[in-house]
């Protein structure tokens, strides 16, 4: 009985000496646990799911990141976990050495890690969704607040950080196994101070590596396009497979990082050779750390790239509108005309000017476009001659809006886009509008496209001669004809005016016109007409709200939304609010787990290592030498890999804008101008980190 109790007593002070590894693991396992946790919880929030839109790709990106940083967690967490048990194996091999049976001292080890993981699991899952709460309200306090921040959770997604939590402990015991299964008692002694180098490869590695993420970059994004265009169908989930190359491309080019660097040693091959070996002898663990702090720092950097993208481009659209109020209606509706307009105007202290407007129609128009097989995932390409709506203007209310004298020839149309020709809705193979009352065609040919911003909507729309106008729109009820109205103000515009301008006109339109902008009327009555439902008719997405007017989707998706200069101008990011704080956070969680997995790889340092700059001292090492070698061992953990991570994302997302149309347009070149500056302010934080990361080492390890 004294023996055992002996033998506790023993074990008891062994696990007190390893105190700062447990530690170290509980504070990884946590912290993973609670960006896992964070993540999953805002992302299946019902307030963040209301606004991306279901397979649009901004949820895409979500999505993608999360994997990401899943990803780098897991890696993250056995990364600890492998670290603890380097270290706890000393423990083990002293208690085997005493006469510890492995029989004996499984139930204590089980024990020890299934409590460290548990413990740090349940509380790094508890501690994410105070996290999510106190950044998402730091947001609505100090930027933007609206009724559409209102933060819910849905706690389905406990089960995401279950399955990690599963994971975690899985390993833990796992890998107790493992080390319980040892035969050879000096090397479980000794585990701690065996090396884990890589295989070397030539110098060519780092070249060879970068040519290959660059390669499987671009062949993973083309792949949906070029399957589109080979086999005609949709491309299968699968395809991501593609990028694979990327991953080893990103591996081969941090292998090149430890066992090369990136400098020539041949006219000083002793600089620095302290560093160079500890990253080179320990390269596995290295290399690990280094292909995650890069995948989660490129995350980080594509959802901030999100925000400059989007927002410059709407405030440029919005300062050069050429009216400051421009909208249109049907003519079904009992829309403020410009009297009440200008009466409302009053009440604020407002004149207005350059009053111009026009009628328009809605016709419906043929087009060649994908019709599905039976299969669900092929396709071939048909002309539909009623295929969907598309507002049309007579040459003559083309001029009196916009102002561009045009003649179109008869049975021709011109198809309007914006100045850089990047808009979607275009259509240049009809060959007929259709008087959808009275079902006459007409037929007509493309002759060219027309510039104006304002004019460029979800629904195309085309100016054709006023003969054929006339002859088009004759019989046509009031529910497909309306107007486009636009002014300026005389003077110094007012939020307030606009903001119950807004009001009075979506008030004004019945339950009739309460759909987004995407929501066809020609398709829908094709579909009925053929005895299909349409799937408008029973997709949740489709549903817009008057009650809902402040909110994303309405401001975003309503198919009759005014543009008014000042009020786009001063909502916009309340409007954009949620979509844009989840990327945001996106960017707060990857930068915060790549920062942790970087200071904490430079910790392990003085764990792993404070033997070898004990015995450098006593040989009589200068502290400005020591200081050296751990500026250059911590700043290649730190800089090689937000290098990687940023330049790839940068390159990778210029790649996007430019395959998006072939192009890069002035609004692209600028939000990639302030991607740079974002890349600078990042920069600037890892270095404090690092600055930071290497004051405590050196204290660690008493360098002065």
């Amino acid at each position: 009985m004294s023996q055992t109790i002996n033998m506790r007593q023993m074990e008891r002070k062994l696990q007190k000496a390893d105190r700062k590894q447990s530690r170290l693991y509980l504070f990884c396992n946590f912290m993973a646990l609670m960006i896992i946790s964070a993540y999953s919880a805002l992302m299946l929030s019902p307030t963040v799911q209301k606004v991306f839109p279901e397979g649009g790709d901004s949820r895409k990106q979500m999505h993608m990141i999360f994997v990401m940083t899943l990803l780098g967690c897991v890696v993250f967490t056995i990364y600890a976990l492998g670290l603890f048990f380097r270290h706890k194996s000393r423990q083990l091999g002293v208690l085997m050495a005493l006469g510890a049976s492995r029989k004996r001292l499984a139930p204590g080890l089980y024990r020890e890690v299934i409590l460290l993981s548990g413990v740090s699991a349940v509380l790094g899952t508890a501690a994410g969704f105070p996290f999510v709460w106190v950044i998402w309200h730091a947001f609505r306090l100090l930027l933007v607040d609206s009724s559409e921040m209102v933060l819910t959770f849905d706690f389905r997604c406990l089960f995401i950080s279950l399955l990690f939590l599963v994971l975690v402990v899985g390993f833990a015991c796992l890998t107790a196994w493992r080390y319980l299964k040892k035969t050879n008692i000096m090397e479980v002694i000794r585990e701690e101070h065996i090396n884990e180098p890589v295989k070397e490869l030539g110098r060519w590695c780092g070249p060879v590596g970068f040519l290959v993420l660059l390669i499987g970059a671009v062949i993973g994004f083309e792949a949906p396009t070029m399957w589109h265009v080979w086999f005609l169908a949709y491309p299968p989930d699968w395809l991501g497979v593609l990028y694979a190359p990327v991953f080893v491309g990103l591996y081969m080019v941090m292998l090149h990082t430890v066992v090369h660097g990136w400098r020539s040693h041949k006219k000083k091959p002793y600089k620095n050779i302290i560093s160079r070996s500890m990253m080179k002898f320990q390269g596995k663990q290295t290399v690990n750390n280094l292909l995650v702090v890069t995948l989660l720092i490129a995350g980080g950097c594509f959802a901030i790239f999100y925000l400059p993208t989007n927002g410059i481009s709407s405030m440029v659209r919005y300062a050069s509108a050429p009216f400051d109020y421009f909208y249109h209606d049907r003519a079904d509706q009992n829309v403020p005309c410009r009297e009440d307009v200008e009466a409302l105007g009053r009440e604020y202290g407002l004149t207005f000017k350059d009053w111009s407007g026009c009628d328009y129609v809605t016709l419906g128009i043929g087009e060649r476009t994908q019709v599905e097989e039976e299969d669900g995932r092929h396709y071939h390409i048909e002309y539909v001659p009623m295929m969907c709506e598309a507002r049309v203007l007579s040459e003559d209310a083309y001029r009196e809006l916009t102002g561009q004298v045009v003649d179109v020839q008869p049975g021709t149309y011109f198809n309007l886009t914006n100045q850089e020709e990047t808009a979607l809705a275009t259509n240049e193979s009809a060959k007929e509008f259709t008087n959808m009352v009275t079902r006459r065609q007409f037929a007509t040919q493309f002759a060219g496209y027309l510039h104006y911003d304002l004019l460029v909507e979800e629904t195309p729309c085309c100016v054709v001669d006023n003969a054929d106008y006339a002859e088009m729109s004759e019989g046509l009820t009031d529910e497909w004809r309306g107007r486009y109205t636009a002014f300026n103000v005389d003077g110094k515009d007012s939020y307030l005016f606009a903001n119950a301008f807004f009001r009075l006109f979506v008030s004004s339109f019945d339950e009739s016109c309460e759909h987004p902008s995407y929501y066809d009327r020609v398709q829908k009555i094709r579909k009925n007409e053929e005895g299909k439902e349409y799937w408008g008719d029973t997709d949740d997405m489709t549903t817009i709200r008057y009650e809902m007017s402040d909110s994303f989707m309405f401001r975003s998706f309503w198919a009759y939304m005014p543009s008014f200069r000042i009020l786009s101008q001063n909502d916009y990011l309340r409007s954009m609010a949620v979509m844009f704080m989840m990327f945001l956070f996106i960017f707060i969680v990857c930068m915060i787990t790549a920062l942790v997995v970087c200071y904490t790889r430079c910790q392990s340092i003085v764990l792993n290592n404070r033997y070898i700059f004990d015995d450098l001292k006593k040989l009589g090492a200068s502290p400005a030498f020591l200081d050296r070698e751990v500026r250059s061992q911590c700043g290649n953990v730190f800089k090689v890999p937000s290098l990687v991570g940023t330049t790839a994302m940068f390159l990778l997302f210029s790649m996007i804008l430019y395959a998006n149309d072939g192009r890069m347009v002035e609004t692209e070149w600028m939000a990639l101008g302030v991607c740079l500056c974002i890349i600078a302010a990042i920069g600037g934080v890892i270095y404090a980190v690092y600055r930071s990361t290497v004051r405590a080492i050196k204290a660690q390890l008493q360098i002065g």
